[in-house]
């Protein structure tokens, strides 16, 4: 298969290399810096103690990755991050209008939208990835856990018997390459059911540039991640979407843990999934505030529940709290300072919302 990698970062990196070890021809389009690095040294991804080094075809832009391949590509991963999706599609409708199947790795919900309108839904899968992979330079990557897998969902509802025979030869070629990949039936149920984890100690710990593991010794953050949760699963209700299950972490049982049981017990069980899950890296919006990027995956997350439940008449407090304050905070209208540190202040805000 000829493969084209839109965006090698963590997972676009994990999946091009995978692809690439079995045998695949693989196209990493990349920064030039991390490009030259990769071509120099290659691309190695270290998991369960081994470490496997590929050498993919490298581009620095869509133009470069046409031009070399003659647009005769199988398959385009788009792994580039949730808020840098739209400006990426206009090189690709400007170089290949007619795509063969586009599999987005992006977390967040609306994410797929934008493709869909483009090209139609049987050009997209939507998949979910969950493994815990971190960049440990610009050509090393390191899969911290490797109970996660990559999901897969069709896009276009009642899909005839021969599309569901392409997405299983999608989910063979990544089984094949060693990725726990499997298929699921309602994206949408799919992507609101990871970011349900996503979710958990994300903008909170941003919001206070703590940890996970500090933030949940605090009663009032504790409270409002509940109610964080608990919001977006009255939207799931409202919109009839399944919580379902995907590799790694049982997300039904996350979500039977925060509605029954009771603070003593699972608040020890959720700080040490969180702090375990996250490995050794801070919140993803953490790292992108931190960074001074002046965007954030918010807006796909907490924000997009929010605009959920104000659309389908679900109270979102929380939610959209968590949104503004951490958009703000990107776009510098408020000082950091803030909020460091301060659950009180948090709350405060919070309480304006409701």
């Amino acid at each position: 298969m000829r493969v084209l990698v839109y965006g090698a970062g963590a997972v676009g990196g994990y999946l091009g290399a995978r692809l690439c070890q079995h045998g695949h021809d693989v196209t990493l389009i990349a920064r030039p810096t991390t490009a030259a690095a990769i071509q120099s040294q290659g691309l190695a991804v270290t998991e369960d103690g081994q470490t496997v080094r590929t050498h993919p075809r490298l581009a620095t832009s869509v133009a470069q990755a046409f031009m070399n391949q003659a647009a005769a590509y199988d398959l385009i991963i788009l792994g580039m991050k949730s808020y840098d999706l739209v400006e990426s599609l206009d090189p690709l409708v400007a170089f290949c209008p007619q795509p063969p199947m586009l599999v987005t790795t992006q977390n967040g919900i609306g994410v797929e939208r934008p493709l869909i309108e483009q090209f139609g839904p049987e050009h997209v899968l939507a998949g979910s990835f969950t493994i815990l992979v971190r960049k440990e330079t610009t050509h090393s990557l390191v899969a911290e856990r490797t109970d996660g897998g990559f999901a897969l969902a069709p896009t276009q509802a009642g899909q005839a018997i021969g599309q569901w025979q392409t997405i299983g030869q999608w989910q063979q070629l990544f089984k094949e390459a060693g990725v726990n990949a499997v298929v699921v039936k309602d994206y949408q149920a799919m992507k609101w059911s990871k970011a349900l984890l996503n979710i958990v100690a994300n903008a909170s710990c941003a919001i206070l540039n703590r940890s996970p593991e500090t933030i949940y010794k605090s009663d009032i953050i504790y409270d409002l991640e509940l109610r964080m949760i608990k919001e977006a699963l009255a939207v799931m209700k409202v919109l009839k979407l399944k919580v379902v299950d995907l590799p790694g972490p049982s997300i039904p049982g996350f979500v039977t843990g925060v509605k029954r049981l009771p603070k003593l017990i699972f608040r020890p069980i959720l700080t040490n999934k969180v702090v375990s899950g996250r490995g050794e890296k801070m919140p993803s919006f953490y790292m992108d505030l931190a960074a001074g990027k002046g965007k954030s995956e918010v807006l796909f997350h907490n924000g997009a529940i929010a605009e959920a439940g104000a659309a389908n008449g679900v109270a979102t407090p929380v939610n959209r709290a968590l949104s503004d304050i951490l958009l703000k905070l990107t776009r510098e209208e408020i000082d950091w300072r803030e909020f460091d540190g301060k659950p009180k202040r948090l709350l405060a805000e919070v309480r304006q919302y409701e």
